[in-house]
């Protein structure tokens, strides 16, 4: 009975990537080239515009994705366990700033950023230093800074705004995270990875020899990325699909209450899926439509949690886990946010 359920879960699991590399193909070459006139058939123009979203995503994140494992793989071969130990500091509160100030420094997207948490915390990184490492980098690093300045530099209130909310909120998500799991385990384990685990505790088994390790973490990145990909396409043609056929008049409507227009512009960061490198030109463009609150809302919570990234965290962390991330994160956004705008402050 357990070979017959093994099969159907291994064949559902190719299936589903079957299904999206299909979807992907059909998306990828322009499928305005399928309609024949003389049959009657027509592509609506509002599939033509998924299409070109959905291509707009894929193509803007791949590049982060392959950044992103091909740094998860050499965690994987060259980063020791006792490494992260010795460097992080023993006590968990302690250990939040650190993770701050290291996702300044690395440049790297929400695009890129899962893998590499995930990589982290299985060597060893406990859950909430990897909470905050996860929500900062994507905001904190020198890239986003700059591409910030430059969609602002008539209102460098933007910048300062984004740069220090992202800082101090990535501490406070940490922290709360820390309290309701204590570290307790949350990542979804494979079989083989809960063998191999197995066998590392058992017997103290380590890394392949150097010879071996450049090929070892080629494997590991071509395996990181095939599995990250999957999740990457179902997450860039739903936020097509909500980029397309979201009626944005409705929202707009609300767009200069502190309180409304601060909401649905978090909505907006989450449907849109944008990278953090490039989405301070797209939240400049609403400038005379929003409040700068509600502008800074966006700048920090899109990078935080997305659409594509939630169907990543799902993929690979407890759902339980992920809800109660994605609730902390929107509420503490939220309610610094509107905070701030109350006291005058942005």
């Amino acid at each position: 009975m357990n070979k017959f359920k093994q099969f159907f879960l291994s064949f559902g699991k190719d299936f589903l990537g079957f299904v999206l590399l299909l979807l992907f193909l059909i998306l990828f070459f322009n499928i305005e080239s399928f309609k024949d006139e003389r049959a009657g058939f027509t592509v609506p123009d509002s599939w033509l515009n998924v299409n070109t979203i959905f291509l707009g995503i894929v193509i803007e994140a791949v590049p982060f994705i392959l950044l992103g494992v091909f740094v998860s793989a050499l965690i994987q071969i060259y980063v020791k366990e006792d490494i992260i130990h010795r460097y992080l500091p023993k006590n968990a509160y302690a250990a939040l700033l650190p993770a701050a100030v290291l996702g300044a420094i690395f440049p790297i997207c929400e695009c890129a950023i899962v893998p590499i948490v995930r990589r982290l915390i299985k060597k060893g990184m406990p859950l909430h230093v990897g909470v905050v490492f996860l929500v900062a980098a994507p905001i904190l690093n020198p890239v986003v800074a700059a591409s910030t300045f430059f969609a602002f530099r008539t209102d460098l209130t933007v910048l300062y705004a984004r740069m220090g909310l992202a800082f101090v909120l990535s501490i406070i998500i940490g922290g709360i995270l820390y309290v309701v799991f204590k570290n307790r385990d949350q990542l979804k384990w494979t079989k083989e990875e809960l063998v191999g685990r197995q066998v590392v505790l058992e017997t103290g088994a380590t890394a392949p020899r150097k010879m071996n390790r450049f090929k070892q973490t080629l494997y590991h990145a071509a395996d990181e990325f095939f599995l990250m990909g999957k999740f990457l396409i179902l997450g860039a043609f739903i936020a097509a699909l909500f980029q397309t056929f979201l009626d944005r008049s409705i929202l707009l409507t609300i767009g200069s209450n502190e309180f409304s227009s601060t909401a649905v512009m978090m909505a907006f960061a989450f449907l849109l899926s944008l990278c953090s490198e490039a989405d301070a030109f797209v939240a400049a463009s609403f400038g005379n439509t929003f409040t700068t609150g509600s502008l800074i809302a966006f700048l920090v919570y899109g990078p935080m949690i997305d659409l594509k990234n939630t169907i990543m965290l799902f993929a690979f962390f407890k759902a339980k886990f992920v809800l109660i991330f994605i609730g902390v994160v929107t509420a503490i956004v939220f309610i610094s946010v509107v905070a701030l705008q109350l006291l005058a402050i942005i």
